[in-house]
């Protein structure tokens, strides 16, 4: 397929470039600098600060924490995550899914953490792993009101087109009281974000092409329109031979294994950029898309 994206710049940025962690309970990989593991190569990407593909064990996790001045999402790939806020005891469960919530495939969770929030992610399952990404985001405030939320992303709807699943608050940074509690994002379907930025997924088959539009499906989703800082990530599968693979704006040089991601720079809203399975596998490719 011919180049769609001439004038951008893609650097490939292999899955070993990754910090590793393994500590039993939790197998870890950090691909920007996170907790001991620190590379000046990458610290953030745009509004990006943290993205971690995790794999955690039956009956572990991570207990309450607190969190602060981040937004922060979980986007499952197998298994189950529970998330319960500070209230909620290992054991209680409750109606209210911004409480508590058994998080499955196809599932995302949503914080912000702004000027204070603590909760826990625990595996409750008796015998299998859970395989999560946890991102992390820079806000475009600090001090935001603390909030939930949960929703669920179809694999039918993953397998069409990229699903864009966050989009920027509608309100922007001078949201109102009001505002901020209706949590209404720039696009309709989407959970909302307080930062310059779009998370959507994709799962696409062997020979496909799907296209990725900079700055989300519509208009006016985003407020920076140039220059926008693009980061393609293809998950890994729980398989051991890891077939799936992709080839970005049909570029022979940008071609991602699993757990290898691409920079994407110098593109504008509006922008397609062309995302081919090339493996033998369903191929689930992650993109943040931010200033």
């Amino acid at each position: 397929m011919a180049n769609t994206l001439s004038h951008a710049n893609i650097t490939y940025r292999p899955s070993n470039t990754r910090g590793t962690a393994d500590h039993g309970w939790l197998d870890t990989k950090h691909s920007f600098s996170f907790a001991s593991w620190y590379d000046p190569r990458y610290e953030s990407f745009g509004s990006l600060r943290v993205l971690n593909e995790d794999r955690v064990a039956p009956n572990t996790g991570f207990p309450t924490h607190p969190h602060r001045d981040a937004e922060i999402f979980s986007y499952i790939l197998s298994g189950e995550l529970t998330h319960r806020d500070s209230m909620q005891k290992k054991g209680s469960e409750s109606n209210d899914k911004d409480k508590f919530f058994r998080m499955k495939r196809g599932d995302v969770q949503f914080t912000t953490g702004g000027r204070g929030i603590a909760h826990s992610e625990q595996n409750e399952h008796k015998s299998d792993w859970v395989h999560f990404l946890q991102i992390w985001a820079l806000p475009w405030k600090r001090g935001l009101p603390p909030i939930y939320h949960t929703d669920t992303f179809t694999e039918a709807e993953k397998k069409q087109k990229f699903v864009n699943i966050i989009t920027p608050l509608k309100a922007g940074p001078s949201a109102t009281p009001a505002e901020e509690k209706e949590a209404k994002a720039a696009k309709e379907g989407t959970i909302a974000i307080h930062a310059d930025l779009v998370f959507s997924a994709g799962i696409i088959e062997p020979k496909k092409t799907f296209e990725y539009r900079v700055g989300g499906d519509g208009e006016d989703i985003v407020k920076s329109k140039s220059n926008r800082n693009v980061y393609v990530h293809l998950t890994e599968s729980d398989k051991w031979d890891k077939k799936s693979k992709v080839k970005l704006a049909g570029r022979e040089d940008v071609v991602l294994g699993e757990g290898d991601a691409a920079f994407v720079k110098n593109v504008n809203v509006g922008d397609l950029l062309t995302v081919e399975s090339s493996g033998e596998t369903n191929a689930e490719v992650v993109i943040i898309d931010s200033q």
